[in-house]
């Protein structure tokens, strides 16, 4: 695992450019282009920055919005929730605890037993089904 302080020219050679801008610059991809949006494979979703477990495959689901949608973390140990009032409103970022990288957002909307949508681009994501 990479550490929080790791330098930003390590960043660059580390993560591909779209990776780079959406977890070190706080970036986004467009709707329903991501590789994960319609994952229905079995396994674990970690950051692509540092490759910590973040969410699982059972509590993905399909909210329409066009970025991979999950009710729950695995832990809440591994992200970290901000306040982010850019772009003219108030939402709650998601980061990536261990390497601060940002991952999306989550919202209050969710149609799953938490009422959360942990909104997350695919870019901030590496997947690894289970066998």
């Amino acid at each position: 695992m990479q550490t929080k302080d790791k330098p930003q020219i390590n960043w660059k050679t580390k993560l591909n450019p779209q990776q780079y801008h959406i977890l070190r610059e706080k970036g986004t991809e467009h709707a329903f282009t991501g590789k994960y949006v319609h994952n229905k494979k079995n396994g674990m979703y970690h950051c692509a920055g540092c490759g910590a477990v973040l969410f699982s495959s059972d509590t993905k689901f399909d909210s329409g919005t066009g970025w991979p949608s999950f009710s729950d973390p695995v832990t809440t140990k591994n992200i970290v929730l901000n306040d982010d009032d850019t772009h003219g409103m108030h939402r709650i970022e998601v980061l990536c605890k261990n390497c601060s990288g940002h991952l999306g957002h989550v919202f209050d909307d969710g149609s799953t037993h938490s009422g959360k949508r942990y909104c997350i681009n695919s870019c901030a994501l590496k997947f690894e089904e289970k066998s």
